[in-house]
């Protein structure tokens, strides 16, 4: 099984490529999934076709074999209104039992983002559902998106900490946390699950996809790709007022790409779309884009660039270095500091708590610089502790 999360923010035509690339996918034999968890309800629009909360077939341009694509729409509101009413009774009488009191039971269960949970739990539950193979998501809005793809880690451990004050929780809490600790594998697996970040080359754009990138890099998640979508044709060697604004205008848009490189993706690792007179709408019109967007490549293929992993511990004299494979850039705004066995890293207001190897427990912090390759910090082992 393969998951595919598309991602970008709001306006930058991800709906319409996680569509084109599992119609890409179809076609070449792939039993394909598409599913959309964004509240604007647009992935039917891009289809031209109903969909509901349950799979349902699209056909794909072909020779009249069986299309092998199938989407859905989840509609986390109605999955909020079925099942979360219920669980959060007993997270209340759980976290009562744990000591805290009625008033701060009930504000601890209104959880922001629940929908987002339930909606990343139902995709899962799809994946596992079908025939398919390949599962293409078509995410909300980037901010949307990394609340979505935080929350397992953020609710395991605040139901962990709830069990341990308690001594034991109710069955469906329990079961909860074990469906948060599957989601969190299944997102952090990058043989598994990888995304592919929509953009448009405006300077806003490129500066959120950089934010993502580092946040996404934080929590473990792989980027296997960006797409920049909606560029200016070249105008070549057409002449006049329009050519001349063409020409001006393509080559912003290429110097606003070139200072991608400052995030570890160059122009030339960018797949790139071509701005379209006439909205892609169907899946003959989302064929053809594919066949602009990924040309003979497989569409799962990325950018091949290897998944490098998160930590990477070296020895250092008396102590150690430990390199944090996250994009940073010039101006990012970064903060460190221990919490008991974890390191809490917090860049651009992104923070994440990430659990030290046991070699570097003991160990303090002395001093962290970035280079090419992420955050290196430096800790003093045991000879080195004051």
């Amino acid at each position: 099984m393969r998951i595919l999360l598309f991602t970008g923010k709001g306006g930058v035509g991800k709906t319409t490529l996680a569509a084109a690339t599992a119609t890409a996918l179809a076609g070449r034999g792939r039993k394909t999934l598409v599913v959309s968890t964004d509240p604007a309800h647009s992935l039917s629009d891009a289809f031209a076709a109903p969909l509901r909360s349950e799979p349902s077939e699209v056909d794909v341009p072909g020779d009249g074999s069986p299309a092998g694509l199938w989407a859905a729409q989840v509609d986390s509101r109605a999955l909020a209104d079925r099942t979360w009413h219920g669980l959060r009774d007993q997270l209340r009488t759980v976290l009562t039992g744990a000591g805290l009191d009625t008033l701060d039971a009930e504000e601890l269960t209104v959880l922001p983002g629940v929908d987002e949970l339930l909606a990343l739990g139902e995709v899962r539950r799809l994946a596992g559902l079908g025939p398919w193979d390949t599962v293409v998501v078509d995410c909300g809005p980037t901010a949307e998106t990394l609340r979505l793809l935080a929350l397992p880690e953020a609710v395991a451990g605040y139901l962990s900490r709830a069990h341990g004050r308690r001594g034991r929780v109710a069955s469906s809490v329990r079961r909860l946390g074990v469906h948060l600790d599957a989601l969190r594998e299944l997102l952090t697996d990058p043989t598994v699950t990888t995304v592919r970040l929509v953009l448009t080359p405006e300077r806003v754009v490129v500066a959120e996809a950089r934010r993502t990138l580092t946040s996404l890099a934080l929590r473990g998640i792989a980027v296997d790709g960006l797409i920049a979508n909606r560029l200016m044709p070249a105008p070549g060697f057409w002449r006049g007022s329009a050519a001349t604004w063409l020409r001006t205008r393509r080559a912003q848009q290429d110097a606003v790409l070139a200072d991608l490189a400052g995030a570890g993706f160059g122009p030339g690792e960018l797949a790139r779309v071509e701005h379209r007179a006439a909205e892609p709408v169907g899946a003959a019109a989302l064929a053809e884009l594919a066949r602009e967007l990924y040309g003979t490549r497989d569409p799962l293929s990325g950018n091949g660039k290897p998944v490098t992993p998160l930590l990477q511990v070296t020895p250092d004299g008396d102590g150690f270095q430990l390199r944090v494979a996250i994009p940073l850039q010039r101006e990012a705004d970064v903060d460190l500091a221990r919490v008991d066995d974890d390191l809490a890293i917090t860049v651009d207001g992104f923070r994440r708590l990430i659990t030290l190897p046991e070699t570097l427990r003991p160990c303090r912090i002395t001093g962290a610089e970035s280079d090419g390759g992420g955050l290196v910090i430096s800790l003093a082992g045991n000879r080195g502790r004051a």
